[in-house]
């Protein structure tokens, strides 16, 4: 009796065991497991891009995005030139996209599965670091300005200078980023923001040392945390933040000032050792969908480089001079540029400014 009873319990563990095995291959058929679909490297910028965007286009391709990401253009070059493979798309700024084709890190792109790249801003369509768009498709622009607080600073500045007065003393930021912090200053003495004469950008390091003492930060990151908190009541930055600290604190503005600042584009590339080059090419012309490319703009606060998705956003996105400049003042504006040998200038000022 007890070997019947221990034979049964054994059958019915066999039944069980062979229907859990049918059930898990049934799982299976249809379509392939997650872990051999094919895998789609992006590298980016944090948040740059939302997760339900991602998974949507996973669904749509059945396939994996895995992620990785960049705090500056200088992070996303060193990484590459020290032999980093196995990317496939890659968001370079308009300035670095030059320096990337220079040295041979980019792919040509395949313009015929582009079809969303044609919807771009007039202004986008023939940039000077790649004029014929054979490398790189812009996907988000905007301008370098300064957000400040109407409540302290009722009559809104219109220049630089700002950034200098006194009255404002631990509670003003700057960027971390050595070109753009060079670029207000050489803007604000009538110069280019590209310029590689070492007198001026000397000239441009003393003010920066004189205008040291009233910096609270020098930070690329939560500037907008910085503003929506009341910590600083000036900063200096890009639009898209600003415009984020303005829905937490309603008295945050946004200006460019009247000697000039930057206009930037990020882009879309796809990198010469690109495992998965069409994809590639897909995944670009799904970000510029204008549906997709407007979701993106409303989360970030950041001009889309697509005319249609413009269209799309709400208004108070698409009418947010921080988001979406007036055309007035693109004439004002000025493309950062690589400047060679001259970076080296701007290493040394820019040491110089921080040890002291």
């Amino acid at each position: 009796m007890g070997r019947d009873i221990r034979e049964m319990a054994l059958w019915c563990l066999c039944v069980l065991g062979l229907a859990g095995g049918l059930s898990a291959c049934g799982q299976g058929s249809g379509e392939h497991p997650a872990e051999t679909r094919p895998v789609l490297h992006y590298f980016t910028w944090s948040d740059y891009v939302g997760p339900e965007i991602i998974q949507e286009f996973e669904r749509r391709e059945r396939v994996k995005v895995a992620i990785d990401i960049f705090s500056s253009n200088e992070e996303l070059l060193a990484k590459l030139q020290s032999g980093a493979t196995g990317y496939d798309v890659a968001v370079p700024s308009d300035f670095m996209v030059a320096i990337m084709i220079q040295q041979g890190l980019l792919s040509e792109l395949d313009q015929a599965a582009l079809s969303n790249a044609s919807q771009l801003e007039p202004h986008l369509q023939n940039l000077p670091f790649d004029p014929d768009r054979h490398y790189s498709v812009p996907y988000l622009w905007g301008t370098v300005g300064i957000g400040y607080d109407s409540a302290v600073i009722p009559t809104p500045p219109d220049s630089w200078s700002i950034l200098w007065d006194t009255r404002y003393k631990g509670r003003i930021s700057m960027l971390n980023d050595q070109r753009e912090v060079f670029g207000a200053v050489l803007r604000s003495m009538g110069q280019s923001m590209n310029s590689t004469d070492p007198q001026a950008i000397e000239a441009a390091k003393e003010q920066l040392l004189r205008q040291k003492p009233l910096v609270k930060t020098y930070t690329s990151d939560h500037y907008d945390q910085l503003l929506a908190s009341g910590e600083v009541v000036l900063a200096h930055g890009w639009g898209g933040p600003v415009a984020r600290a303005m829905a937490e604190r309603p008295s945050i503005r946004y200006v460019v000032p009247k000697e000039g600042a930057t206009l930037w584009a990020d882009c879309l590339v796809v990198l010469k050792t690109a495992p998965q080059k069409q994809l590639a090419m897909r995944f670009i012309n799904y970000l510029m969908e204008p549906a997709v490319a407007a979701r993106t703009s409303e989360r970030l606060r950041f001009a889309s480089a697509s005319k249609s998705a413009r269209e799309l956003v709400s208004a108070s996105t698409r009418e947010n001079p921080a988001v979406y400049p007036p055309l007035d003042q693109l004439g004002r504006l000025e493309w950062m540029r690589d400047v060679g040998k001259g970076i080296r200038l701007y290493d040394r000022a820019w040491t110089e400014l921080k040890m002291q």
